[in-house]
């Protein structure tokens, strides 16, 4: 079956993992992703010992960020480089990039460089800090320019200092975005013939995900920290089992579940108790409400309680580790975890983009290339000959 961007070209110079995130989704869904690298290679390939992964374990900041993708080397300082980069994006649909504006200029890639060979092509950046302002031409990873920008690592600041951002966070929310940017400009160009100058910034990423703090912080008394002994709704809340696991209940619906709820805790007393009998009362009488609950769920282990909520109808999950993701029930019937082999022989599981198509499920398009790996292939398919290549090769421009 096709995928729904087969036939789409895109040519991607870029780095690290905001924006090449978004080019292998649009790899996983079909394109033909060519991923532009300096001869030294994107920095990602060297960040495998930051995890401290055993030596046959797979580069997560290299496979998650280009997987499926053709790499082509190219030293974009040299002249001739340029002029080869010029053919591909000349037959491509889409000029993907992380430069920052001041390069882009430099290395003569920027939006009329491009569209002086390829007028409908759409050009699409990702910056740190936004495409405008004093902070444009400043560099910024997620960890800064989102989850210390946005008000989350504020949030998630304990009485020990704040906690540490999960790994490319906010890159691969932003990856998703400019995904589904460049969906649109696709679709706006097949109706209008007119290419789109897209930018998308990890700060306004971040901004849009913590949006309802945002908005409510002028009208408040500080920011919206749930405290998990005294929440609005008990139902809606995480409880700490008997062998120190967690499990989440949202029931937001809070009178709809209640007795419900009290039966699977073996606590019908609860039902009718005059503290906690309908909504109202249990905001009022929050700190006691948790405290019952928090006793009833201290009474068993986390695996009686997944089989005593097993036929529960409100919503409700135990906090997973991340070896248990890999055998959650609905893991593999949807796909979410494909086996991918490595250039190396190695299988190994990536995560599936978050998006399906005619209930066909969306795996990696294959493993991240080897730096330069398709070098000639890719300069053959823009229609260079051999002796040009070859000439560009002598002039230094492929490193």
């Amino acid at each position: 079956m096709s995928k729904p961007l087969d036939g789409v070209r895109i040519l991607e110079v870029a780095g690290w993992t905001f924006v090449p995130s978004a080019g292998a989704v649009l790899a996983d869904l079909g394109a033909d992703v060519i991923k532009v690298e300096p001869p030294t290679g994107d920095p990602q390939r060297g960040l495998k010992n930051m995890l401290n992964l055993a030596d046959d374990g797979p580069n997560p900041f290299n496979e998650i960020p280009n997987r499926g993708k053709r790499s082509i080397t190219l030293d974009l300082a040299n002249p001739e480089a340029r002029k080869v980069l010029l053919r591909i994006a000349a037959v491509s649909d889409v000029f993907l990039t992380s430069t920052l504006p001041a390069n882009r200029a430099k290395l003569g890639i920027d939006v009329d460089d491009i569209r002086a060979v390829n007028p409908t092509i759409i050009y699409a950046k990702g910056s740190g800090w936004g495409g405008e302002g004093p902070m444009a031409d400043v560099g910024g990873f997620d960890a800064a320019a989102a989850w210390a920008s946005s008000g989350m690592g504020f949030k998630m600041t304990t009485p020990t200092g704040p906690l540490a951002q999960p790994p490319a966070f906010y890159d691969l929310q932003g990856g998703n975005t400019i995904a589904g940017a460049i969906g649109i400009a696709l679709f706006k160009r097949e109706r209008t013939g007119e290419g789109s100058v897209i930018d998308v910034s990890l700060m306004n990423v971040g901004l849009w995900t913590m949006a309802p703090d945002i908005v409510s912080a002028p009208y408040g008394a500080g920011v919206m920290k749930v405290d998990r002994t005294q929440p609005g709704n008990p139902i809606a809340n995480w409880y700490r089992t008997g062998d120190g696991r967690w499990i989440m209940l949202v029931c937001l619906q809070a009178d709809r579940y209640w007795a419900e709820l009290c039966g699977v805790l073996e606590r019908p007393d609860l039902v009718d108790d005059p503290r906690f009998v309908d909504a109202g009362v249990r905001y009022e009488n929050r700190r006691a409400c948790v405290v019952e609950l928090d006793a009833a769920f201290a009474a068993r282990p986390l695996t009686e309680w997944v089989e005593r909520f097993s036929t529960f109808t409100g919503v409700w999950a135990p906090f997973l580790d991340f070896e248990e993701i890999r055998t959650h029930p609905q893991t593999a019937p949807n796909g979410f975890l494909p086996d991918v082999t490595g250039l190396d022989g190695n299988v190994f599981a990536l995560v599936a983009p978050p998006m399906q198509f005619d209930g066909v499920h969306t795996a990696p398009a294959g493993p991240a290339p080897e730096l330069g790996q398709h070098t000639e292939l890719v300069l053959l398919d823009a229609g260079l000959d051999w002796d040009e290549i070859s000439a560009a090769r002598d002039a230094g421009a492929l490193g």
